[in-house]
C-alpha cells in the first residue's frame, strides 16, 4: 500500500532518500523513480510518470534573469498596473460574482486581493506558461541552487498524476512549475485545490471557480485574517522619526494616528491593529499602512517590490486612488547599488546575495547606516548615501 500523501510530503521534507542535486541528469532522475518506489508508487506509474523526462535550459537561463524585481515600486508598479487591467479587474469582478461571494464567505479574502494575483501571475489566464511543468521542475530540483524547495514538488506532480489531474507531457505554465491561472505549485494544489465548478476534478488552468477557490483557501492556510485590511495609502507628518518605519516596525494603529499619520482617502482601520509605515522610495515618495494581512502576501512572493504592488493593485481594484508618488529622490542603477551593498556588507551588515535588488535585509541595513549617518532613516538608499559610505 502507498504511503499517504501527509506522511510523503513529510518524508520529502525531511531529506532525499536516494537522490541529491547536480551530477549526470540521468541518474538524477534514475534515483527519483527510485525513491518514488520506494515510496509506494507503482513501477508501472513511476516509469510512464518519468518517461519523457528532459533537461530544460531554458529554465535555468530564466532562473536567472529576474531583472524586473530591481525595478523601484513606482517604475514597477506603473509597468504592471494599467487601466486595462483594472477594467479587466472589474468585469471579471461582476462575472464570477458567485464565486468572490463564496470566496469572501468561506475564507474572508477580499476579491480585489484574488483579482490582483490573477492580474499579475497570467493577465487573467491569458498567459500562463508554456513550459512543460515536469521538466521544469525536475530541472530546478538537479540544480544545487535550490533543491529543497523544487524537488518535494516533483513528488506532488507525481500524486497528482495518479489522481489524473497532471500530465508529464501536456501539463505546462511558468518556469518555475508554477500551474494555472493563479500560479500554483503542485503541493499547494494537493493541499488547497478546490474542485470549484463540480466536474471532479481540480483544474487551475481552464477553470476560473478551480483556481480562485484554490487560492482562497490557500491564502487562509498561509493565515489570512479574515475580513481584515491589508494596506492602505497614508499622508506621514514631517516629523515622524522615520527609523521607525519599514515592516521590521509595528505599532499599533492608534499610535500611528496619534504620532500623525492620517489615511489619504477613508479611515485607518481599527485602532489596536498592529501595522507598519512603509516608504518604498523614500519619505518624499508613496506612503502606506501595512496590516498584519500584508505580511501573508510574502508567503506567495517573496519580491518586496511585488508585493506592494499586488497589495496596492488589490486596493486599486476596490476602489482606492491612484497613489500621491510624491517627488523622491532618484535611486541607485543596478550596479551602484551592487556597490553600496559591498559597502554594507563590509560594515558588518547581512544583505544576502550582492545583486543589486533592493530586498528586506538589504533595506534594513541601509535604515541602519543612514541612523547612524544622520541622515533621513527611511531604507531608500540614495547617491548620498553611498557617497557617505
Amino acid at each position: 500500500m502507498r504511503i499517504p500523501t501527509f506522511l510523503l510530503i513529510f518524508l520529502l521534507s525531511a531529506g532525499p532518500l536516494y537522490a541529491n542535486c547536480g551530477g549526470s541528469f540521468s541518474t538524477f532522475v534514475a534515483a527519483l523513480k527510485a525513491e518514488a518506489i520506494e515510496a509506494g508508487y507503482a513501477p508501472t506509474t513511476v516509469d510512464a510518470f518519468f518517461a519523457s523526462a528532459r533537461q530544460d535550459q531554458a529554465v535555468l537561463r530564466a532562473d536567472r534573469a529576474q531583472g524586473v524585481f530591481q525595478k523601484p515600486f513606482i517604475d514597477f508598479s506603473r509597468r504592471l498596473i494599467s487601466q486595462n487591467r483594472i477594467d479587466r479587474g472589474r468585469s471579471n469582478a461582476r462575472k464570477y460574482k458567485s464565486v468572490f461571494d463564496r470566496i469572501e464567505a468561506e475564507y474572508g479574502v477580499s476579491r480585489g486581493v484574488l483579482l490582483a494575483f490573477w492580474a499579475f501571475e497570467t493577465d487573467y489566464g491569458a498567459v500562463q506558461g508554456d513550459f512543460n511543468t515536469l521538466n521544469a521542475l525536475l530541472t530546478l530540483s538537479h540544480d544545487c541552487r535550490r533543491p529543497d524547495l523544487f524537488r518535494p514538488q516533483v513528488f506532488a506532480a507525481l500524486e497528482l498524476y495518479e489522481r489524473d489531474d497532471f500530465s508529464p507531457t501536456r501539463t505546462t505554465g511558468a518556469w518555475a512549475g508554477e500551474i494555472g491561472m493563479v500560479q500554483m505549485l503542485p503541493s499547494d494544489i494537493l493541499e488547497n485545490g478546490i474542485d470549484g465548478d463540480g466536474d471532479g476534478h481540480v483544474t487551475l488552468k481552464t477553470s476560473a471557480p478551480d483556481a480562485l477557490l484554490s487560492g482562497g483557501r490557500m491564502l487562509a492556510s498561509l493565515g489570512w485574517r479574515a475580513d481584515e485590511p491589508w494596506l492602505q495609502e497614508v499622508v506621514i507628518p514631517s516629523s515622524l522619526d522615520l527609523s521607525q518605519t519599514g515592516t521590521d516596525h509595528t505599532k499599533t494603529v492608534a499610535d500611528w494616528a496619534a504620532l500623525g499619520v492620517s489615511a489619504r482617502q477613508g479611515e485607518l482601520a481599527a485602532g489596536d491593529f498592529e501595522a507598519s509605515i512603509i516608504l518604498p522610495q523614500g519619505h518624499k515618495g508613496p506612503a502606506f499602512i501595512a496590516y498584519p494581512n500584508f505580511n501573508v502576501y510574502f508567503e506567495w512572493n517573496q519580491s518586496f517590490v511585488y508585493v506592494l504592488t499586488a497589495a496596492y493593485f488589490a486596493t486599486r481594484l476596490e476602489g482606492a486612488t491612484i497613489y500621491d508618488a510624491g517627488n523622491p529622490d532618484p535611486g541607485l542603477p543596478g550596479a551602484q547599488m551592487k556597490e553600496l551593498q559591498t559597502k554594507l556588507q563590509g560594515r558588518g551588515h547581512d544583505v544576502g546575495k550582492i545583486d543589486g535588488i533592493l530586498g528586506a535585509r538589504t533595506r534594513r541595513a541601509v535604515q541602519a547606516e543612514q541612523a547612524r549617518l544622520g541622515l533621513p532613516a527611511d531604507a531608500w538608499p540614495t547617491a548620498a548615501l553611498l557617497s557617505s559610505l
